[in-house]
C-alpha cells in the first residue's frame, strides 16, 4: 500500500474512535524536547526539505502528490504551491504503481537546483532515486534526469531517502537507506549528478543488526571539524500510533564510522537522540537540515496528537555549543 493511502485510511480510522481512546494512544512521556516553532497555512506535510533562495523565500518540498512544494517568505505562513513535475517522469512506473514519489531533497550547488527523490511502494525495496534539475527551483520548472541509484527485492538494502553532501574539497556524496541493512552512501559526479564512475563503492554507515531494522531517512552536516549523520528511528506513518524520532552519530570522515554520545557505533543500533516523542508531538522525523541566518534549523514531520494524528511541519532551531546538536 503506498503512503499516502496508508496515512489517509490511518487518519479516518483514527478520526472515528471515540475521543478517550484517541487520547490514550498518545504518548505521556515527560521530556526536554521543545515543541515545533510556530507555523502556519498549508503545514500538512511529510519529509520536509527546504532551502532559502537568494531572494529569501523558504522553498520547501516534501513526500506527496508527484512531489508536493509549499513556499514562505517568513518562515512562518507556508502557502501550498503546484507539484514539482508537471507531468510524471514514465520511468516512475517501474518502481511504482502509483504517481507519486517520497522524500525529496533540494539543494542549490552550481547555479542551479538539485533534488534527488525516491520512487517505491510501501514495505518494498524495489526502488529507486531519481535526480531533476531546475534554474528556479519552482514547480513546473524541473527537469529529470533519471535513476541515479536503484534497489531490487534481492538487494540488502533500499534505494530510497537520498541526501546529497558536498564536502570541503567538492566532492559529492549521496546518503540514502530506509530498513533492511541501513544506511548507505555512494559518491557522486559533480557534472553530472550520477555515481562516479571511478568510485562505485557504495558504504555503509548505520544499520540495526539486532531487532527491528528500522533506520532512515540519512541527512550529513559537518560543523566544528566534524560530520553529523542525522538518521530517522522507529516506525513512521502510523498517526498516533508512530514511534518514530531523530538520533544523530558523529565522525571525522564523510564515510564514517559514525559514533553517538556515548561511542555506540551507528552500525550498531547506536544513535545520540535529538527529537522523539512528547506530549502530543508524536513520532517527529524524516528530517532534513538547514543553515539559515540565524542558524541551523531541523525540518521534520510530527504527528499532532490535538488533530488526530495529522502529520505537520516542525521547524525548531539547533544548538551546537554542546558538540552535539540540541533542538530549542
Amino acid at each position: 500500500m503506498n503512503r499516502t493511502l496508508r496515512l489517509t485510511r490511518m487518519r479516518t480510522a483514527l478520526l472515528a474512535l471515540p475521543a478517550a481512546a484517541l487520547l490514550a494512544l498518545v504518548p505521556t512521556t515527560a521530556s526536554a524536547y521543545p515543541d515545533p516553532g510556530r507555523v502556519t497555512g498549508s503545514v500538512v506535510t511529510h519529509d520536509p526539505s527546504m532551502v532559502r533562495t537568494s531572494s529569501g523565500q523558504y522553498l520547501l518540498y516534501a513526500t506527496g502528490g508527484g512531489i508536493s512544494n509549499k513556499t514562505s517568505a517568513d518562515r512562518t505562513a507556508f502557502s501550498a504551491g503546484a507539484d514539482a513535475f508537471s507531468s510524471r517522469p514514465s520511468w516512475w512506473r517501474t518502481y511504482s504503481s502509483v504517481p507519486e514519489a517520497w522524500a525529496p531533497d533540494i539543494s542549490y550547488q552550481g547555479g542551479k537546483y538539485l533534488m534527488y527523490y525516491s520512487v517505491s511502494s510501501f514495505g518494498s525495496n524495489t526502488s529507486a532515486i531519481g535526480l531533476a534539475t531546475s534554474t528556479t527551483g519552482q514547480p513546473g520548472s524541473w527537469t529529470d534526469q533519471g535513476t541515479v541509484h536503484t534497489s531490487t527485492s534481492s538487494s540488502d538494502y533500499n534505494a530510497i531517502d537520498p541526501n546529497l553532501f558536498v564536502d570541503d574539497d567538492g566532492k559529492w556524496w549521496l546518503s540514502f537507506g530506509s530498513w533492511w541493512t541501513g544506511i548507505k552512501m555512494i559518491q557522486i559526479n559533480p557534472s553530472t549528478g550520477k555515481q562516479l564512475s571511478s568510485n562505485t563503492t557504495r558504504y555503509s554507515l548505520a544499520s540495526r543488526p539486532t531487532g527491528t531494522k528500522a533506520v532512515e531517512a540519512p541527512f550529513i552536516v559537518k560543523r566544528g571539524g566534524s560530520y553529523y549523520l542525522f538518521a530517522s528511528y522507529d516506525t513512521c506513518c502510523a498517526g498516533t500510533g508512530s514511534t518514530y524520532k531523530v538520533k544523530v552519530g558523529r565522525a571525522t570522515a564523510v564515510t564514517g564510522p559514525y559514533r553517538d554520545r556515548n561511542g555506540v557505533a551507528m552500525m550498531s543500533n547506536g544513535g545520540t537522540p535529538v527529537l522523539e516523542s512528547h506530549g502530543s508531538v508524536i513520532g517527529p522525523g524524516g528530517q532534513s537540515i538547514l543553515k539559515d541566518v540565524d542558524g541551523d534549523l531541523i525540518v521534520y514531520h510530527y504527528y499532532d496528537g490535538n488533530d488526530g494524528g495529522t502529520p505537520k511541519l516542525g521547524i525548531n532551531l539547533l544548538d551546537w555549543s554542546s558538540g552535539w546538536p540540541v533542538a530549542h
